[in-house]
C-alpha cells in the first residue's frame, strides 16, 4: 500500500511539474516531430550548460581512457561482462513490465532471468536466447510514468550523471526506494553475500560499458555538431520517447543502449 501511494504521488508530482512548465495558454512545451522526436521544456539551460561543460571535462579526464582502457580486454570477457549487467537490469525491468501490462514481456524477461543467473553463471552466458527466449528492451520507472500519460517536465542535466527530466529523475528515486531488487539485496539490507560495493561496481560498469560501445559514435557526434549540448539533449530526449513508445528503432549514431547506464556513470 505504502508503494501504492508514492506511486501516486510521484505521478501527481510530475503532472505538477508539467503544468508548471507549460506556456502561457496552459499546454505543455512538447513538440513531437515526424522522426518521433520529443522536446521537452529546458528550463535550466544557462546552468545546465555549465554541468555539461564540467560533464564534458570528466569524461575526458576519467570515463573516456576507462572505456578505452576498457575495450582492450579480450571480447569473451567485455561481452560476459555486458550479458551480467544485462541480466541483472531484469531486477527493474521485470516489475516495470507489469506495470506497463507487458504480461508477455514480462515472463520471457522473467525466464530470462532465471536461467541466465543458473545456467548462464550470474548471466555471463546468455543461455535464454539458445532457447528461444531473445532479450527484451530494458524498462524502468521513468518509462512507466511516461506510458501512463506523465509528460517529462523540465529537462536538466545533473553533475556526472548526465542528461535527465524530472520524470525520469523521479523514476530513478522510486528505483531506490523500492523498485530495484538489487539496490535492496547490496545497499539496504545486511547480507553475507553482497556488499554496497557490489551494487555501486555495477552500477560504473553499467556506464563504462556503455561509453565503450560509443567510443567513435560520441566522438562522430562531437566533431559533427555544431553545438554539442543541443544535440545530446535532441538525442537524449529521442531515446526516451522511443522507449516510451516502444518503437523498434535505435537512435541515431548510438548503440541500442539507454542513456540511463551514461546517467549512472
Amino acid at each position: 500500500m505504502k508503494k501504492l501511494l508514492l506511486v501516486l504521488s510521484v505521478f501527481l508530482f510530475v503532472l505538477i511539474s508539467n503544468l508548471a512548465s507549460a506556456g502561457d495558454d496552459g499546454k505543455i512545451e512538447i513538440n513531437k516531430k515526424n522522426n518521433g522526436y520529443v522536446e521537452a521544456t529546458d528550463c535550466f539551460e544557462k546552468v545546465n550548460r555549465g554541468i555539461f561543460a564540467f560533464n564534458q571535462v570528466v569524461d575526458k579526464a576519467i570515463f573516456k581512457p576507462l572505456a578505452k582502457g576498457y575495450r582492450m580486454f579480450p571480447q569473451p570477457i567485455r561481452s560476459g561482462t555486458s550479458n551480467a549487467l544485462s541480466n541483472l537490469s531484469n531486477v527493474v525491468t521485470i516489475p516495470n513490465n507489469v506495470l506497463q501490462g507487458q504480461f508477455k514481456d514480462a515472463g520471457v524477461n522473467t525466464a530470462r532471468f532465471v536461467i541466465n543467473t543458473t545456467l548462464g553463471i550470474a548471466g555471463i552466458f546468455d543461455v535464454a536466447s539458445y532457447y528461444g527466449l531473445n532479450k527484451r528492451d530494458k524498462e524502468d520507472y521513468g518509462q512507466t510514468l511516461g506510458a501512463w500519460g506523465a509528460g517529462p517536465g523540465c529537462y536538466f542535466i545533473l553533475p556526472v550523471l548526465g542528461p535527465t527530466t524530472v520524470r525520469d529523475s523521479i523514476g530513478s528515486v522510486i528505483t531506490l526506494v523500492g523498485g530495484d531488487a538489487w539496490y535492496n539485496v547490496t545497499v539496504v539490507n545486511d547480507t553475507q553475500y553482497f556488499s554496497e560495493a557490489d551494487y555501486y561496481v555495477s552500477r560504473i560498469l553499467d556506464g563504462i560499458d556503455f561509453r565503450a560501445k560509443n567510443l567513435e559514435s560520441f566522438e562522430s557526434l562531437e566533431n559533427s555538431s555544431v553545438d554539442l549540448y543541443a544535440s545530446v539533449r535532441s538525442l537524449y530526449l529521442q531515446d526516451r520517447y522511443r522507449k516510451i513508445q516502444n518503437i523498434d528503432k535505435t537512435t541515431d549514431t548510438l548503440s541500442d543502449d539507454d542513456w540511463e547506464e551514461v546517467d549512472n556513470q
